[in-house]
């Protein structure tokens, strides 16, 4: 079991450390940048943080020994002739997602970007944009940005079984996949919904806010979307709304998925569209069990009153018993009991962009 936990912040890299059942936070880096992407390759324990400088731009760390010192590398670079329209030159707004390649594509990253565009990059820290997404006949007048400028790969979803098999989840445009490493894509939004368009029900156009799976079961995944949560157990063929009409979990950006339970999810609700706090300025986090039929409301540890926070799409993180969330007040609360109380490890933090279990 992992015992740290990375927090990137508008103001830099915490770490976290278990230590008696309880979380502390243990050490910072770069300070008073902001981290808004943190991710520790499983296979060799490096650690990987985008930085959004206001000024220089976008940088890529890695540490390979905890953070005691830190290697930058090349960001990724849109080629020349890479057009986000035919009069707007493509280039790097944002580093949004990473995943692990596999071993069967040279043991490299998959990265996420904002103007949408992926990347691969390999051992040797070579960066290609991956074309054939790039170049998808949807992409000129089909994607466009939500919260953003621009559409942006926020997601990335690596079956275990098979690392050429691959979804990511697009802001706007839904969710595309290959069986083939990348050398064809797909959209797969069937059952989706996009309440903001002519059509709700168009092939493309709809915005995932995030894209998880369940690592022993990869053909189940889950969505947190902006027009509700929606779950496929068929790999993405058809997708279900499983929302809940009635009571808080429907509107949000962050949905963890239990590695090892293809019933379980959490979620953290807030209010739709301009206000955005939380769901009558209570904070909570939602659970199902049952594959989203029914969802369990959970305070007990969290503010109940005036409660303005809501939860960024990478900042809410569960190994199946643990479960953290970070907010955009620098609120950092874990629970130790799957989400059924929770404890507060800082009220005095930066705005939370992202949370990742590290060993």
């Amino acid at each position: 079991m992992k015992n740290k936990v990375l927090v990137g912040t508008r103001k830099g890299l915490l770490v976290l450390e278990k230590q008696n059942g309880s979380w502390k936070i243990v050490a910072d880096h770069f300070m008073g940048i902001p981290v808004n992407l943190v991710f520790e390759d499983a296979r060799n324990g490096n650690w990987w943080v985008a930085l959004d400088h206001g000024h220089w731009g976008n940088k890529l760390h890695f540490s390979s020994d905890k953070g005691a010192t830190w290697t930058e590398i090349t960001a990724p670079q849109y080629p020349d002739g890479a057009m986000i329209k035919d009069d707007k030159p493509a280039s790097l707004r944002y580093i949004w997602a990473f995943a692990e390649t596999g071993n069967g594509l040279s043991e490299g990253l998959w990265i996420g970007t904002e103007p949408g565009g992926l990347f691969h990059m390999d051992r040797e820290c070579k960066m290609d944009l991956v074309e054939t997404l790039w170049n998808h006949p949807s992409r000129p007048e089909g994607w466009f940005g939500g919260g953003r400028d621009y559409a942006g790969i926020h997601s990335i979803v690596v079956d275990s079984r098979d690392p050429g098999h691959i979804y990511v989840g697009i802001s706007v445009a839904g969710v595309f996949e290959t069986r083939d490493g990348g050398n064809s894509w797909y959209p797969k939004n069937k059952g989706l919904r996009a309440d903001f368009l002519p059509d709700p029900q168009a092939e493309i156009g709809h915005d995932p806010h995030l894209l998880v799976s369940c690592a022993a079961y990869p053909n189940v995944l889950w969505q947190q979307n902006h027009c509700g949560i929606f779950r496929t157990t068929d790999g993405g063929e058809n997708w279900s709304d499983i929302s809940d009409p009635d009571g808080d979990a429907n509107f949000g950006f962050a949905i963890a998925a239990d590695p090892n339970d293809p019933l379980r999810a959490w979620v953290a609700p807030a209010t739709s569209d301009g206000v955005r706090v939380a769901v009558d300025k209570k904070m909570c986090i939602c659970r199902t069990d049952d594959g989203g039929n029914t969802w369990k409301t959970f305070r007990n540890g969290l503010p109940q009153e005036y409660a303005y926070d809501i939860v960024f799409r990478h900042a809410l993180i569960s190994n199946g018993t643990d479960v953290l969330f970070g907010t955009t007040t620098g609120n950092l609360f874990s629970s130790a009991d799957e989400g059924e109380n929770w404890s507060t490890i800082s009220n005095f933090l930066p705005m939370i962009y992202s949370l990742a279990f590290a060993s």
